[in-house]
This record gives structure tokens, sequence and C-alpha cells, in this order.
């Protein structure tokens, strides 16, 4: 099989700014009282993390709020530079990661998904193409010619998605997929999902829930304070043998 995700060695080192000098007041106080002063502070993020995701297979990103997966999945879309280290992909990448990331709150729902599918890598042509199908699976036809800023949070992360998965990307970054609209939408979008995977598509998965890792991830990775500490693949199969993960991790069951 060939490689369709490869990360190497990857470390994300972010600066904290902290009693920035944001004015002439601030600055003066600061030669007064030391503690006022601007102090630097060096965040780890990402410590040598390194993973591979075959062509057509499924990868979960597990862990506790701050433990890195978002920031992995924005290195890995481009969205963010690594400090060192890097990452390869191969094919058409879509990331659904972020509210309103790739949109113009300006713009139309209409032109906004030219303009998202465009961030992605897809040609106009590749868009008209699909272009009923995005707006019917948003279920947001009324609301098309209407200004994203009008939007509400959920209609933006259903017009996000719709685009998504409606252009049949290479690879999906998809984090926290079940957070997109209502109870119904949300059966739709895994559906949806479940349907690329068995066509082949290459899915990488951030999400707190072991049991939707399980349904749709052939692998998974945990991670805590920006390490792996946890890989393994997942068996779906009921009566089989559990198999062996990576540093001989059983890992047929997540939760």
């Amino acid at each position: 099989m060939t490689a369709a995700v490869i990360v190497e060695h990857l470390r994300k080192e972010f600066i904290l700014r902290h009693n920035r000098a944001m004015g002439v007041k601030t600055r003066f106080l600061a030669l007064m009282y030391p503690s006022k002063r601007e102090r630097r502070e060096h965040f780890l993020a990402l410590d040598d993390i390194n993973l591979m995701v075959e062509q057509g297979e499924a990868l979960g990103l597990l862990g506790h709020n701050g433990s890195g997966k978002s920031t992995l999945l924005q290195i890995i879309a481009g969205i963010l530079e690594p400090t060192k280290g890097r990452v390869i992909t191969k094919g058409r990448v879509a990331p659904l990661i972020q509210l309103g990331v790739g949109f113009n709150p300006e713009l139309t729902g209409f032109e906004n998904i030219f303009l998202n599918a465009s961030l992605y890598g897809f040609r106009n042509r590749d868009v008209k193409g699909k272009l009923k199908d995005i707006i019917e699976f948003s279920e947001l036809e009324h609301f098309i010619d209407t200004p994203l800023k009008n939007y509400s949070s959920g209609m933006q992360m259903r017009l996000g998605f719709a685009i998504a998965v409606n252009l049949e990307p290479d690879i999906l970054l998809a984090d926290e997929i079940l957070a997109v609209g209502d109870q119904p939408f949300q059966a739709k979008c895994l559906t949806k999902l479940a349907g690329l995977r068995s066509e082949g598509m290459t899915l990488i998965l951030v999400s707190h829930s072991p049991e939707q890792v399980n349904k749709f991830c052939d692998q998974f990775v945990r991670l805590e304070h920006g390490r792996v500490v946890e890989t393994g693949l997942i068996n779906k199969k009921k009566d089989a043998p559990p198999k062996l993960g990576h540093r001989g991790l059983i890992a047929s069951n997540l939760t």
C-alpha cells in the first residue's frame, strides 16, 4: 500500500507572551515594576510525533483537551507550520477543523462554497459538478444566498461539512464531526462518512469518543501533553481475537 499521510519527528512550539505591553502607560509601569514587564513562555504543544496512515485507512486521534490533537490536525492540513519535522500528504486534503476556517463572513453561502473549496485545491469546475449535492446535503437551500455572517454556528458547520464530504477528497481531516447540527443531520453525516470510507477515502478523525473511533477507524493514536502515549490497531470483528497494535497494545476495545 501507499502512504497517504506521513508525519516524521514533528515538533510544535508556541511562544506565549504574558503582560504584553499594549501602550505607553503599560510600558512605563513595566520600567518601575518588574512584575508588569512582558514575559515570554515557550509552550511545547507537540513533541517528536511520528505516524503513518496508508491510503484508504482511517486513524483516530484520542486524548484530553490540550493534548495536541487539534494542533496536529492543523499542521497536517497546512494551517500551522511545524517547528521541526515534516508532514507528507498524497492527494487532495479537505480539513474540516475549525468553525470559520476557509470562509468569508461577508460572502454568501453560495460564494463561500467556491472559496472554501479553492482553499482545498479544488477547481471551480470540480465544484460546479457537485454544487447541487453540496447545497442539498447542507439543507441550507433557503439561506444559500444569505451572507455567512448571518448564519448560526450550526449552519456554518453544516455548510463546511457538506463541502468537505461532497467534493470527495483523497484525505479528510475531521475534528469532532458529531458536533455538526442536530441528531438527524449528525446521522446523515456519519452515513456519508461511512460511504466515503468504503470507497477508499483516507480519514484522520479527532474525537473524544472511543465508540466513534472504534466505528470508523482502523488504528488509533492517543496523545497526552503533546506526546504519543499509546497506539494500536482496532479490531471491528466481535468474534475475532484482538489485534495487537504497536508496542504490543491490545486495541480491540477502546472504551
